[in-house]
Protein backbone atom coordinates (compact mmCIF):
# COMPACT_ATOMS: atom_id res chain seq x y z
CA UNK A 1 0.00 0.00 0.00
CA UNK A 2 1.27 3.27 -0.63
CA UNK A 3 0.78 6.46 1.36
CA UNK A 4 1.20 9.68 1.21
CA UNK A 5 1.39 11.77 4.64
CA UNK A 6 1.80 15.28 4.14
CA UNK A 7 1.59 18.41 7.56
CA UNK A 8 1.57 21.69 6.97
CA UNK A 9 1.20 24.32 9.28
CA UNK A 10 -1.51 26.21 7.97
CA UNK A 11 -1.09 29.52 9.95
CA UNK A 12 -4.74 29.39 10.46
CA UNK A 13 -7.66 27.41 8.34
CA UNK A 14 -10.17 29.96 8.04
CA UNK A 15 -7.68 32.26 6.38
CA UNK A 16 -5.71 29.45 4.20
CA UNK A 17 -9.29 28.47 3.17
CA UNK A 18 -9.54 31.86 1.32
CA UNK A 19 -6.21 31.01 -0.67
CA UNK A 20 -6.85 27.88 -2.56
CA UNK A 21 -7.00 24.70 0.50
CA UNK A 22 -9.70 23.35 -0.63
CA UNK A 23 -7.79 22.87 -4.25
CA UNK A 24 -4.88 22.05 -3.10
CA UNK A 25 -6.91 18.91 -1.30
CA UNK A 26 -8.88 18.50 -4.12
CA UNK A 27 -5.20 18.40 -7.11
CA UNK A 28 -2.97 17.03 -4.58
CA UNK A 29 -4.86 14.30 -2.55
CA UNK A 30 -2.78 13.26 -0.23
CA UNK A 31 -3.66 10.05 1.83
CA UNK A 32 -3.27 11.79 5.35
CA UNK A 33 -3.18 15.51 6.02
CA UNK A 34 -1.69 16.93 9.15
CA UNK A 35 -2.55 20.65 9.93
CA UNK A 36 -1.25 22.97 12.82
CA UNK A 37 -2.01 26.28 13.79
CA UNK A 38 -5.56 25.54 12.63
CA UNK A 39 -6.65 28.41 14.97
CA UNK A 40 -10.42 27.58 14.31
CA UNK A 41 -13.34 24.93 16.08
CA UNK A 42 -15.08 22.76 13.31
CA UNK A 43 -18.27 25.19 14.45
CA UNK A 44 -16.41 27.98 12.84
CA UNK A 45 -15.37 26.22 9.26
CA UNK A 46 -18.15 25.50 6.40
CA UNK A 47 -18.57 22.66 4.75
CA UNK A 48 -16.08 23.79 2.07
CA UNK A 49 -13.66 22.75 4.27
CA UNK A 50 -15.07 20.15 6.51
CA UNK A 51 -16.58 18.15 3.95
CA UNK A 52 -13.90 17.62 1.55
CA UNK A 53 -14.68 13.94 -0.77
CA UNK A 54 -13.24 10.78 0.18
CA UNK A 55 -11.82 12.82 3.59
CA UNK A 56 -12.20 12.07 7.84
CA UNK A 57 -11.68 14.82 9.79
CA UNK A 58 -10.82 15.31 13.40
CA UNK A 59 -9.83 17.96 15.38
CA UNK A 60 -8.15 19.31 18.53
CA UNK A 61 -8.54 22.58 18.80
CA UNK A 62 -7.06 25.12 21.57
CA UNK A 63 -9.48 25.59 24.26
CA UNK A 64 -7.82 29.76 23.74
CA UNK A 65 -10.08 30.71 20.65
CA UNK A 66 -8.06 31.72 17.69
CA UNK A 67 -4.86 29.86 18.83
CA UNK A 68 -3.26 26.94 18.24
CA UNK A 69 -4.66 23.23 17.39
CA UNK A 70 -4.16 21.11 14.74
CA UNK A 71 -6.49 18.78 12.69
CA UNK A 72 -6.13 15.67 10.89
CA UNK A 73 -7.67 14.92 7.16
CA UNK A 74 -7.38 11.07 6.41
CA UNK A 75 -8.70 9.30 3.62
CA UNK A 76 -7.97 5.50 5.67
CA UNK A 77 -10.39 5.20 8.05
CA UNK A 78 -7.83 4.92 11.55
CA UNK A 79 -8.37 2.46 14.10
CA UNK A 80 -8.01 4.65 16.98
CA UNK A 81 -7.59 8.29 17.65
CA UNK A 82 -6.48 10.39 20.68
CA UNK A 83 -5.94 13.71 21.36
CA UNK A 84 -3.17 15.51 23.60
CA UNK A 85 -0.65 13.79 25.57
CA UNK A 86 -2.05 13.56 29.19
CA UNK A 87 -0.22 15.93 31.94
CA UNK A 88 2.16 17.30 29.75
CA UNK A 89 2.41 21.27 29.70
CA UNK A 90 0.30 22.47 27.20
CA UNK A 91 -2.02 20.37 27.02
CA UNK A 92 -5.51 22.58 26.63
CA UNK A 93 -3.47 24.33 23.02
CA UNK A 94 -4.60 21.19 20.87
CA UNK A 95 -0.96 20.15 20.39
CA UNK A 96 -1.00 16.74 19.28
CA UNK A 97 -3.44 14.31 17.45
CA UNK A 98 -2.31 10.38 17.37
CA UNK A 99 -3.83 8.55 14.24
CA UNK A 100 -3.21 4.95 14.63
CA UNK A 101 -3.92 2.65 11.40
CA UNK A 102 -2.94 -0.82 10.60
CA UNK A 103 0.30 -0.58 10.79
CA UNK A 104 1.99 2.68 12.23
CA UNK A 105 0.87 5.52 14.19
CA UNK A 106 0.98 8.45 13.05
CA UNK A 107 1.04 11.43 15.62
CA UNK A 108 0.38 15.08 14.23
CA UNK A 109 2.58 17.68 16.39
CA UNK A 110 2.45 21.43 16.82
CA UNK A 111 5.25 21.88 19.09
CA UNK A 112 5.35 24.75 21.43
CA UNK A 113 7.20 28.03 20.31
CA UNK A 114 9.91 29.22 22.58
CA UNK A 115 8.89 33.05 21.77
CA UNK A 116 11.48 35.56 20.82
CA UNK A 117 12.61 35.96 24.44
CA UNK A 118 12.75 32.50 25.57
CA UNK A 119 10.08 32.75 27.52
CA UNK A 120 8.80 29.53 26.93
CA UNK A 121 12.12 27.24 26.90
CA UNK A 122 12.17 25.56 29.64
CA UNK A 123 8.68 24.13 29.73
CA UNK A 124 9.17 23.59 26.21
CA UNK A 125 12.30 20.98 27.04
CA UNK A 126 9.58 19.86 29.64
CA UNK A 127 7.10 19.31 27.10
CA UNK A 128 9.80 17.26 24.93
CA UNK A 129 10.18 14.57 27.86
CA UNK A 130 6.51 13.96 27.99
CA UNK A 131 6.67 13.50 23.86
CA UNK A 132 9.96 11.27 23.99
CA UNK A 133 8.37 8.66 26.95
CA UNK A 134 4.74 8.88 25.23
CA UNK A 135 6.52 8.20 21.57
CA UNK A 136 8.13 5.18 22.96
CA UNK A 137 4.90 3.99 24.57
CA UNK A 138 3.25 4.19 21.46
CA UNK A 139 6.95 2.57 19.72
CA UNK A 140 6.08 -0.80 22.01
CA UNK A 141 2.82 -1.46 19.83
CA UNK A 142 4.05 -0.29 16.04
CA UNK A 143 6.42 1.81 14.68
CA UNK A 144 5.46 5.13 14.41
CA UNK A 145 5.40 8.25 12.17
CA UNK A 146 5.79 11.97 13.13
CA UNK A 147 4.67 14.64 11.03
CA UNK A 148 4.49 18.33 12.18
CA UNK A 149 6.09 21.90 12.69
CA UNK A 150 8.53 20.71 15.20
CA UNK A 151 9.86 24.60 15.86
CA UNK A 152 13.25 23.95 15.27
CA UNK A 153 16.02 23.99 12.49
CA UNK A 154 18.45 21.20 13.68
CA UNK A 155 20.82 21.66 11.57
CA UNK A 156 22.88 24.57 10.11
CA UNK A 157 21.64 23.91 6.79
CA UNK A 158 18.23 23.44 7.79
CA UNK A 159 18.36 27.91 8.11
CA UNK A 160 19.83 30.25 5.42
CA UNK A 161 21.69 32.32 8.39
CA UNK A 162 22.82 30.47 11.01
CA UNK A 163 25.40 32.36 12.57
CA UNK A 164 22.76 35.04 13.08
CA UNK A 165 20.53 32.99 14.56
CA UNK A 166 22.45 31.08 16.82
CA UNK A 167 20.71 31.14 20.79
CA UNK A 168 17.22 32.91 19.02
CA UNK A 169 14.41 30.60 19.36
CA UNK A 170 13.99 27.75 17.47
CA UNK A 171 17.74 27.30 17.01
CA UNK A 172 19.05 27.57 20.85
CA UNK A 173 21.57 24.55 22.29
CA UNK A 174 18.44 23.37 23.75
CA UNK A 175 15.91 23.03 21.49
CA UNK A 176 18.68 21.44 19.10
CA UNK A 177 19.30 19.29 21.79
CA UNK A 178 15.79 18.06 22.07
CA UNK A 179 15.59 17.17 18.18
CA UNK A 180 18.71 15.00 18.84
CA UNK A 181 17.27 12.85 21.55
CA UNK A 182 14.21 12.29 19.28
CA UNK A 183 16.82 11.30 16.60
CA UNK A 184 18.76 9.15 19.18
CA UNK A 185 15.73 7.50 20.08
CA UNK A 186 16.06 5.78 16.45
CA UNK A 187 13.63 8.09 14.60
CA UNK A 188 14.68 9.19 11.05
CA UNK A 189 14.79 12.55 9.68
CA UNK A 190 13.07 11.87 6.21
CA UNK A 191 14.18 14.58 4.37
CA UNK A 192 17.57 14.91 5.77
CA UNK A 193 17.67 10.91 5.01
CA UNK A 194 17.44 10.93 1.68
CA UNK A 195 18.93 14.52 0.71
CA UNK A 196 21.91 15.11 3.26
CA UNK A 197 22.78 17.99 1.46
CA UNK A 198 19.70 20.02 0.27
CA UNK A 199 19.37 23.37 1.73
CA UNK A 200 15.23 23.49 1.20
CA UNK A 201 13.04 25.67 3.99
CA UNK A 202 9.26 25.42 4.79
CA UNK A 203 9.17 28.34 7.05
CA UNK A 204 9.96 32.27 5.81
CA UNK A 205 9.10 35.45 7.84
CA UNK A 206 6.21 37.49 6.43
CA UNK A 207 9.00 40.50 6.95
CA UNK A 208 11.39 41.81 3.83
CA UNK A 209 10.45 39.60 1.56
CA UNK A 210 11.71 36.83 2.86
CA UNK A 211 10.23 34.11 0.36
CA UNK A 212 10.95 35.59 -2.40
CA UNK A 213 14.25 36.22 -1.67
CA UNK A 214 14.47 32.60 0.14
CA UNK A 215 15.74 33.69 3.85
CA UNK A 216 14.05 30.73 5.65
CA UNK A 217 13.93 27.83 8.05
CA UNK A 218 13.51 24.43 7.66
CA UNK A 219 11.26 23.62 10.87
CA UNK A 220 8.66 21.24 9.49
CA UNK A 221 9.44 17.45 8.98
CA UNK A 222 8.26 13.82 9.23
CA UNK A 223 10.01 11.77 11.06
CA UNK A 224 9.66 7.75 11.30
CA UNK A 225 10.80 5.09 13.39
CA UNK A 226 13.67 2.95 11.96
CA UNK A 227 11.29 0.06 11.53
CA UNK A 228 9.70 2.23 8.34
CA UNK A 229 13.03 2.99 6.52
CA UNK A 230 12.83 0.26 4.46
CA UNK A 231 9.02 1.55 3.01
CA UNK A 232 9.95 5.13 2.99
CA UNK A 233 10.31 5.99 -0.92
CA UNK A 234 10.15 9.72 -1.12
CA UNK A 235 10.48 12.62 0.88
CA UNK A 236 9.64 16.29 -0.22
CA UNK A 237 8.98 19.58 0.49
CA UNK A 238 6.22 21.72 -1.68
CA UNK A 239 7.61 25.51 -1.70
CA UNK A 240 5.69 26.37 -4.16
CA UNK A 241 2.44 25.98 -2.47
CA UNK A 242 1.40 29.33 -0.90
CA UNK A 243 -1.15 30.44 1.38
CA UNK A 244 0.54 30.35 4.78
CA UNK A 245 4.19 31.36 5.80
CA UNK A 246 4.96 27.37 5.88
CA UNK A 247 4.56 25.14 3.02
CA UNK A 248 3.73 22.01 2.87
CA UNK A 249 6.05 18.61 3.44
CA UNK A 250 5.63 15.44 2.87
CA UNK A 251 6.70 11.75 2.56
CA UNK A 252 5.28 8.28 0.51
CA UNK A 253 5.77 5.25 2.35
CA UNK A 254 5.46 1.70 0.35
CA UNK A 255 4.46 -0.95 2.92
CA UNK A 256 3.52 -3.52 0.58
Amino acid sequence: MTTEIVSWNVNGLRAVAKKGFRSFMLSHQPDILLLQEIKARPDQLDDGIMKIPDYRVYFNPAQRPGYSGTAVYSKIEPIRVRYGIEGSPFDDEGRVITVEYEKYFVVNLYVPNAKRDLSRLAEKTVWHRFLREYLEELETTKPVVIGGDLNVAHMEQDLARPRDNIGNAGFTAEERTDMDTLLDAGFIDTFRHLYPDSAEYSWWTYRSNARERNIGWRIDYILISEELEPYLTDAFILSDVFGSDHCPVGIVLDTD
